[in-house]
């Protein structure tokens, strides 16, 4: 047993944080958030960019000052106690071997269309299979894997910008785009077609696509310099949403009208590109996709398996979870998280509308719960580190504690706003999270009392031995 090994280099820690907030939904989920809130969707993105940059910079006060492959979990479970390190690190796990099936999922579909003799199950199967060879050799391959992966999505979103930008201004050459410019953004019902309260609606929809943000601090643990890697991604992060989220976003509302039917039918990046008559956009599209998908269930399986890895080195998982091979690859923990995905593929093939479906919408809202441990983690371990060791805040939270209470309202809002919301399952997904949250919960509780009984038959052992030698002497 050799413990986890700094394999990553800074390069790897630097794409990673960059490519982590940029994820397949953004590509193949805006289109739904576009139709629902017209160009106010850039506020929505900008409400959740907000949130996200503010829970990144707790993380990263926190991470910063204890670097660990737990990340969150671990902080939780030192500031708020065993059961919350335990619940939440369980419930991220949890998340995202389910993100694994639907990734292998969607990357099987294109896949299947480009070589159609191989069946969608099977393209699932060898996607899967590649990452996990990839992930069970070292962190180093992880990291370059992720590296390329991530390097592909951050080009082909900046080229987006770049060539969107100039054909909205109209000075792209050879394109003439009869339907682009500023106007797109109040010409067609206003800026809000739909009311403010689709701002709202927008964020749920878009909310998901910013999970991932979060992984540069799990990974930050297997590099060489642990606190540079953290400080470093934290303070990046406002940009990175700006520009490839924010900007992305408005690159497209701009090159079309809102409401055009293209954006739902092809997707919105897939129909702004086809907007500039660029050939085979849409295949051109599909690899970045592609590469997309292949990033997160990269990221996911690693993601995974660390947290199974913190958990059993905290002895909240078993214990073959914490031992790793002689390059410091968790290997059990990798294995019991691709088991898990592969079962949720079938799951996926097999039950689609019914176990599938639960598994989906009972992870839905993980995000949000995390989120909100975060916020209520920073606020406690703030006065920890500041009693122990002040010289570790080399990353401080904004305005603390008013802004971390400020974000936690936020979060518990839009988890609040959920609930009303019927048509695009918000309030299903609360709902069947919050029963697999509360499940879990239960089983920390309980499980918090064995070992507490436990200690309290020991101390009793003890404290009678003691009294026996008393009675003797």
């Amino acid at each position: 047993m050799t413990g986890l090994q700094a394999g990553l280099k800074n390069r790897h820690l630097s794409m990673i944080a960059i490519g982590g907030v940029i994820g397949a939904g953004l590509f193949v989920g805006s289109g739904s958030g576009i139709a629902t809130a017209g160009p106010g969707i850039l506020l929505s993105y900008a409400v959740v960019g907000t949130l996200v940059v503010l829970v990144m910079r707790m993380l990263g006060e926190m991470s910063a000052a204890n670097p660990t492959s737990g990340s969150f979990s671990a902080h939780a479970d030192r500031a708020l106690g065993r059961w919350a390190g335990f619940s939440i690190g369980w419930l991220y796990w949890f998340f995202w071997v389910v993100v694994l099936a639907v990734e292998a999922t969607a990357g099987a579909k294109i896949l299947a269309q480009w070589v159609p003799a191989v069946p969608q199950w099977g393209w699932a199967l060898i996607v899967m299979a590649v990452l996990t060879a990839t992930n069970l050799v070292s962190v180093g391959s992880y990291g370059e894997f992720e590296f390329w992966f991530a390097g592909i999505k951050v080009v082909a979103i900046g080229a987006f910008i770049v060539v969107g930008g100039l054909a909205v201004f109209g000075v792209l050459p050879g394109v003439d785009s009869d339907k682009a410019g500023l106007s797109n953004l109040t010409g067609h019902g206003g800026f809000l077609p739909h009311g403010p309260g689709a701002v709202l609606t927008g964020v749920l929809l878009v909310v998901f696509s910013f999970m991932g943000s979060e992984i540069a601090t799990l990974a930050a643990g297997e590099s060489e310099d642990p606190q540079r890697a953290v400080t470093k991604s934290t303070n990046s992060i406002i940009w990175r949403i700006g520009v490839f989220y924010l900007g992305s976003i408005f690159v497209v509302v701009t090159l079309l009208p809102w409401n055009d039917p293209s954006i739902k039918k092809q997707g919105s990046y897939v129909a702004a590109l086809d907007s500039l008559g660029i050939a085979h956009a849409g295949q051109i599209m599909n690899f970045i996709v592609l590469t997309s998908v292949l990033s997160c269930l990269n990221s996911g399986l690693y993601t995974a398996s660390r947290m199974a890895f913190s958990l059993g080195e905290r002895g909240d998982a078993p214990k073959a979870f914490a031992r790793t091979t002689s390059r410091g690859v968790p290997m059990a923990a990798i294995v019991a998280s691709v088991v898990f995905g592969f079962v949720a593929v079938f799951f996926n093939y097999r039950f689609p509308d019914s176990v599938f479906l639960f598994m989906v919408n009972s992870s839905g809202a993980v995000a949000l719960f995390v989120w909100l441990v975060i916020c209520f983690s920073q606020l406690r371990l703030r006065k920890i580190i500041q009693a122990e060791a002040p010289e570790k805040l080399v990353v401080k939270m904004w305005l603390y504690p008013y802004l971390t209470w400020a974000t936690a309202a936020l979060i518990v809002f839009v988890l609040g706003y959920m609930l009303t919301d019927t048509e695009h399952d918000g309030r299903e997904t609360v709902l069947l999270s919050l029963l697999v949250a509360a499940v879990v919960l239960v089983v920390a509780v309980a499980k918090e009392k064995v070992r507490g009984g436990g200690r309290e038959v020991v101390a009793s052992a003890s404290s009678a031995e003691v009294q026996d030698k008393v009675k003797a002497g």
